[in-house]
């Protein structure tokens, strides 16, 4: 018997889920206004509906040149571990199920309608305020919609408990994302080489690496040898953040800003063109929640989280990216990939710097 919860979920699109979630943003804490969007472009449904209509998964991998795991079945109950509200997805994910268990769609709530119930609920179990986890509420939702009734309550939704920073108040949280690194006496000189963190965060690990002003994200990281990156994550050739290239050709090194992402450069046409070109919905604003670490400079300390896949989707999901928009002269990931094997240095062909 279908779940009428579910069926219901799936009648909206993934643009009614965004508008949902914009409209949502004064009920949740600024501490995760940045980070549930980030997740939903992490997780888009429409990737998620396309592949669930393809005859041929490997296939439709292949021709996505997926990489890592997109699948929220491989991720339930750590997909949104970067959120400040992920310490109550136990609560949550009970009144999710309560939920799913007592819906009735003849009453046709609305997304707004659901998560506020569900947050409302959760709240309540958790003994906090709903703007904590009216965010993770959305999140929870949005995983049900994708991963069905079953596969959803499979899992007992226990989450590790926070530490570092995350161990905080939301408020001491997001407070530390906003600050700087000190520069000392002498900081305010044009001729200091100032220095500043990025504090960066995956599924398996986090840390902290030093970037210079005016210094591209993933060269930074490339220079941070203190661990096998790729034992960790088998896309990261060089540093703690996956990449592939350094001219924007691969898309392996996109990242979400938690905290900073005004300290870091505008984006400039070519990291704009090819975002729209792997899928990634970048918002149309100058400095965006989502970026290509291989083009962000960074002018201050940043909060990253790095997303466990990446591919190549736009034109065929989105079919928002025309033929004169794609480069055909721009190396492919798949050549990158094998460049990259073979100890060659991969770079974009078309002659383009980054920007």
């Amino acid at each position: 018997m279908a779940n009428e919860l579910f069926s219901h979920l799936r009648t909206f699109s993934e643009t009614d889920w965004l508008d949902a979630v914009g409209e949502l943003q004064s009920e949740i804490h600024k501490v995760d206004q940045d980070a549930v969007n980030i997740w939903f472009r992490f997780f888009p449904l429409e990737l998620r509906l396309y592949i669930e209509a393809a005859e041929d998964r490997k296939e439709a991998e292949r021709v996505l040149s997926l990489q890592g795991n997109y699948m929220l079945e491989d991720s339930l109950d750590t997909s949104h571990h970067f959120l400040y509200g992920h310490r109550y997805w136990p609560h949550v994910k009970a009144a999710v199920n309560e939920a799913s268990a007592s819906f009735k769609a003849d009453s046709k709530p609305s997304l707004v309608e659901l998560v506020k119930t569900a947050a409302a609920n959760a709240a309540k179990k958790a003994g906090v305020d709903e703007k904590l986890i009216t965010a993770i509420s959305a999140l929870a939702l949005a995983t049900f919609n994708q991963v069905g009734a079953d596969e959803f309550a499979k899992t007992a939704g226990d989450v590790a408990k926070p530490t570092g920073a995350m161990a905080g108040s939301a408020d001491a949280v997001y407070a530390a994302r906003e600050k700087d690194d000190s520069q000392g006496l002498f900081g305010f000189l044009k001729t200091v080489d100032k220095k500043f963190s990025v504090s960066y965060a995956a599924e398996d690990y986090s840390g902290k690496f030093q970037v210079y002003d005016d210094q591209e994200i993933t060269q930074a990281a490339g220079q941070d040898r203190s661990r096998d990156w790729k034992a960790l994550d088998e896309r990261c050739w060089q540093g703690p953040i996956p990449i592939e290239c350094t001219a924007a050709a691969c898309g392996t090194c996109w990242v979400g800003v938690l905290g900073g992402k005004e300290k870091l450069d505008p984006v400039h046409r070519r990291e704009r063109r090819q975002a729209k070109v792997f899928g990634y919905g970048q918002p149309e604003v100058e400095r965006p929640i989502l970026r290509l670490a291989c083009q962000a400079r960074a002018h201050g300390n940043v909060t990253l989280v790095i997303p466990p896949w990446n591919g190549v989707f736009g034109k065929q999901i989105y079919k928002n990216v025309e033929e004169r928009e794609l480069e055909p002269n721009t190396t492919s990931a798949k050549h990158l990939r094998e460049a990259i094997a073979s100890g060659v240095k991969a770079a974009s062909t078309d002659g383009e710097e980054s920007e």
